[in-house]
């Protein structure tokens, strides 16, 4: 590894939000990995949910005001930080206003608006790694849970490949059993290849078929270049495509967590 720096990006953490298994696991994780000498940070979505002043978010003003273009329309980004107690690392939120909301909703917004998780999960992926690169943090791996951090491994290793902060860095992909409702809407690819991904990069996603979380996980799968088994619920046709891409995989037991085969897989990874 040419460093101990880790970058998470995370669905949800706790105690920020807690949906799902994904939350405590994306706490807990990078704690355990931090005891062993790394310096961990990680990014999630600012949920209107999130109570800014209770978990002391504020903004960085010199990181936030970047455009991110999707489909010809400009959506600012407004980027926040806090540092989560227990372990002292650094969460940073990604927030705008036409995706997320600057108050409290009766349910999450990728639910209570999915028509538009589409966009939303582009912005949340341009957003996280064009701040990344502002910050000058480079990571040696950057672990992904959730399906709205799905896009990460597939931009890092295509439109930030040369870039020195990210280019170098390992993706893990983890493997929740993270379903939502129905499909993204059909012109997401479309808006993908407007960004400039070459068609035969998205070739999971051109089969014409309707784009669900099963979809976005094989994308994190097959651009990753290993996979966390942090669930023991996880469909068997993920699995079966994780091995159909001779991905290495490690067991990530997020009952009793022990960080030390992640490190070690971190590590062989790097090699």
């Amino acid at each position: 590894m040419r460093n101990k720096k880790i970058l998470y990006v995370s669905q949800e953490i706790t105690p920020y939000l807690k949906e799902s298994a994904i939350g405590d696991a994306c706490r807990l994780v990078p704690a355990k990995v931090q005891e062993l000498g790394f310096e961990a940070r990680a990014f999630m979505p600012k949920y209107g949910c999130i109570n800014e002043r209770r978990n002391q978010l504020h903004e960085v003003i010199r990181l936030s005001g970047a455009n991110i273009s999707i489909d010809d329309n400009d959506h600012p980004l407004i980027l926040k930080v806090a540092t989560l107690q227990s372990s002292r690392m650094q969460v940073y939120f990604i927030d705008n206003d036409d995706f997320f909301q600057r108050h409290a909703l009766q349910d999450i917004e990728i639910r209570l608006t999915p028509e538009e998780n589409d966009e939303r999960l582009i912005f949340f992926t341009r957003a996280t790694m064009e701040t990344v690169k502002k910050l000058r943090w480079e990571p040696s791996v950057v672990h992904c849970s959730g399906w709205i951090s799905s896009l990460i491994p597939l931009f890092i290793k295509s439109q930030y490949a040369d870039d020195p902060t990210v280019g170098q860095a390992k993706v893990v992909f983890s493997l929740f059993n993270d379903s939502f409702e129905g499909t993204l809407d059909q012109r997401f690819v479309e808006k993908l290849l407007l960004d400039g991904f070459p068609d035969e990069q998205l070739l999971p996603l051109t089969k014409g078929e309707a784009i669900d979380w099963r979809t976005l996980n094989k994308i994190g799968i097959r651009y990753a270049d290993g996979v966390a088994l942090t669930s023991d619920e996880v469909p068997d046709e993920l699995l079966e495509y994780a091995a159909s891409l001779g991905k290495p995989t490690v067991k990530v037991n997020t009952v009793d967590i022990d960080a030390a085969p992640l490190v070690e897989f971190y590590k062989a990874l790097g090699d």
